[in-house]
C-alpha cells in the first residue's frame, strides 16, 4: 500500500458549491462513500489535490416517486438503503437484486448509487500495488503509453464492472448531471464511452446528481444475474440485467444490458426484432448470439476472455427465460 498524497478536503453544503469547487481545480475529485476511490488512492491510482465530499448536500439522499410513477433516486442514496426500500423493490425488483449483489454489507452501508454508477474501470494490470505496476511497466490507463491487454493498439480496454448501471439501463433510466452550465438529463447509457481510461462522458466540474426511472409498463418483469469468482465481494466477470414486457405469450419489449465485459455498460442492440415472438428456444438462441457478437471481453481478468463471452450469453438467455416463465 502506498502512502496517499496530501489533499485538501472540502464539504460543500449545496450542489452548486460542489460544482464550483470541482470546476475551480482540474485536480479535484468528488467523493461520497469512497469505497472505490479511496482504495485506488491508497494504491497510487490518482493524486487529487482536492476531494469534494458530497455527503452533506441536501437532497442527494432522496428517493421519490411522482404521481405518474416516475421514480427519482439521488446519487447519495446508499446501496443498503436502496436494497431495503420495500416499495421500490415491489415496483422495480431488479434494483434490489443488483444492490444486494454488490460487495458486502459493510461496503453497501457507505457505498452510494452515484459512486457505483461512476465506478472506475478495472484491469488485472491496473488494479495492482504501485510497486507491482512499476516493476511490470506502467499501463496506458495510468502513467504509461501501452495497454498490456492489447499492446499493438493505443486504446485502453479496462472493463466497467458496476452492477447498478445495467439494471437502471434495462429500466430505461435517465441520469441527471449537474455542472457549470446547469443540470442536464440524458439516457444513462449515454453517460459512458468505450474508453477504459476515460469512460465517463462528464466535463470538468460535472457530477452525477441522481437518476430518473420512468413509470414501467404494468406487465414488466425485471431481474439481473452475475457471475463472479466468489459469491460475495467480487466484481462481476459478466453480469446481465433485463426487463421483459409481454403481450400475452409474446414479447412486446425486451431491454438487456451487460456489465463486466466492455469498458462501458452495454445496452444490447437488436432486441427490437424479438417483438411479437414467443420466448422459445429460437428466441433465446438468437439472444445469445447477439450477446456473443456485441460483448468484447479482453484479458482484463484472470479468467479467459472467450469463457466470459460465453458466460455472458448463457446468463442472458437464462435470465430472459426465467423472466418469461409463468409464476
Amino acid at each position: 500500500m502506498e502512502r496517499m498524497s496530501p489533499f485538501a478536503l472540502h464539504r460543500p453544503a449545496s450542489l452548486a458549491e460542489a460544482v464550483a469547487m470541482l470546476t475551480a481545480d482540474p485536480r479535484a475529485r468528488a467523493i461520497a462513500g469512497g469505497t472505490d476511490l479511496v482504495p485506488n488512492l491508497r494504491d497510487g491510482l490518482g493524486t487529487p489535490a482536492v476531494l469534494v465530499d458530497l455527503a452533506a448536500i441536501a437532497g442527494l439522499d432522496a428517493i421519490e416517486t411522482a404521481a405518474d410513477g416516475t421514480t427519482s433516486i439521488g446519487a447519495g442514496v446508499s446501496l443498503s438503503r436502496l436494497a431495503r426500500d420495500e416499495a421500490l423493490a415491489h415496483r422495480l425488483p431488479v434494483l434490489r437484486e443488483a444492490a444486494e449483489g454488490i460487495a458486502g454489507p459493510a461496503h453497501r452501508t457507505v457505498a452510494t448509487v452515484g459512486g457505483n454508477l461512476c465506478l472506475d474501470t478495472r484491469c488485472v494490470y491496473y488494479n495492482q500495488s504501485a510497486w507491482w505496476r512499476r516493476a511490470n511497466a506502467w499501463c496506458l490507463k495510468h502513467g504509461g503509453d501501452t495497454c498490456h491487454v492489447a499492446p499493438q493498439g493505443n486504446h485502453c480496454h479496462a472493463a466497467f464492472a458496476g452492477d447498478l448501471a445495467p439494471a437502471l439501463i434495462a429500466l430505461a433510466a435517465e441520469v441527471e448531471v449537474a455542472g457549470p452550465a446547469g443540470t442536464r438529463r440524458l439516457p444513462l447509457e449515454a453517460l459512458y464511452v468505450d474508453d477504459g481510461a476515460a469512460h465517463l462522458a462528464l466535463a470538468q466540474g460535472e457530477l452525477v446528481a441522481g437518476v430518473r426511472i420512468p413509470a414501467q409498463p404494468p406487465d414488466a418483469r425485471s431481474g439481473c444475474r452475475k457471475v463472479r469468482v466468489r459469491g460475495a465481494i467480487d466484481f462481476p466477470l459478466a453480469g446481465v440485467a433485463a426487463r421483459l414486457v409481454c403481450d400475452g405469450d409474446r414479447v412486446a419489449d425486451l431491454r438487456v444490458a451487460i456489465t463486466g465485459t466492455n469498458s462501458r455498460p452495454l445496452l444490447l442492440e437488436g432486441t427490437a426484432a424479438f417483438a411479437g415472438a414467443n420466448v422459445d428456444e429460437a428466441l433465446l438462441a438468437a439472444l445469445a448470439k447477439l450477446v456473443q457478437k456485441q460483448v468484447s471481453p479482453m484479458r482484463t481478468t484472470l479468467t479467459a476472455s472467450n469463457w466470459r463471452r460465453t458466460v455472458a450469453a448463457v446468463t442472458a438467455r437464462r435470465l430472459v427465460a426465467d423472466l418469461a416463465a409463468p409464476d
